[in-house]
């Protein structure tokens, strides 16, 4: 095994949406609102894929919830504030490099809320490569964006560990020859023992 494919999202960076809700003093309810107008909106799939913009995906929720326009564009327009850093993690894989493997990204993501969430973050110097779903309108699941990874890198399947903490894209690795470690309900501690292994 030589490669160390990571997602982001739950993975190399955690996620407190609904905290910085609360923070801005919302109630719970308008939170959870506004959560599941986004992150289960039948669009949102499209939005990762670049295939719709930001205001597409607004002008959706808005149209279900006129009351909330301007907090929905609070919400996106406020992705830094939403993640948890782990340089815990980062620390790991920057060891895990200089032990000689290679670093790569994978992950669905809007071009936007990727900007906000890691802008700054150091793991992005760490890395050798990645495909970001939004660059190529492919999402994990589909075997087109690992396909895409792989030819873009000349990666062999069986030479790479695939940590997601989607079980369907682990399996969707597993399908093409990956090895792959689903990091469930996106525990730091639990991939940090996974990768203190390797």
């Amino acid at each position: 095994m030589k490669n160390i494919i990571f997602d982001i999202g739950s993975v190399l960076i955690g996620y407190r949406w609904r905290e910085m809700c609360l923070e801005e003093g919302w109630e719970e309810e308008k939170a959870d609102k506004i959560g599941r107008g986004f992150f289960l909106n039948p669009l949102w799939n499209d939005f990762d894929a670049g295939l719709i913009g930001t205001e597409d995906l607004l002008a959706d929720i808005t149209g279900k919830y006129p009351e909330l326009e301007a907090d929905a564009r609070w919400f996106i327009h406020s992705g830094k504030k939403m993640i948890v850093e782990r340089p815990k993690v980062w620390d790991l894989a920057k060891k895990l490099k200089e032990k000689g493997y290679r670093l790569y990204l994978l992950s669905n993501y809007s071009e936007e809320l990727f900007r906000l969430h890691t802008e700054g973050l150091p793991f992005l110097e760490l890395v050798d490569g990645g495909v970001i779903s939004y660059e190529i309108n492919q999402i994990k699941p589909n075997p087109p964006i690992y396909e895409y990874l792989m030819e873009k890198y000349q990666l062999k399947a069986e030479d790479c560990l695939f940590f997601d903490d989607k079980p369907e894209n682990t399996e969707a690795a597993r399908k093409l020859g990956m090895m792959a470690v689903t990091v469930e309900d996106g525990s730091e501690e639990f991939l940090l023992g996974e990768l203190r292994k390797l």
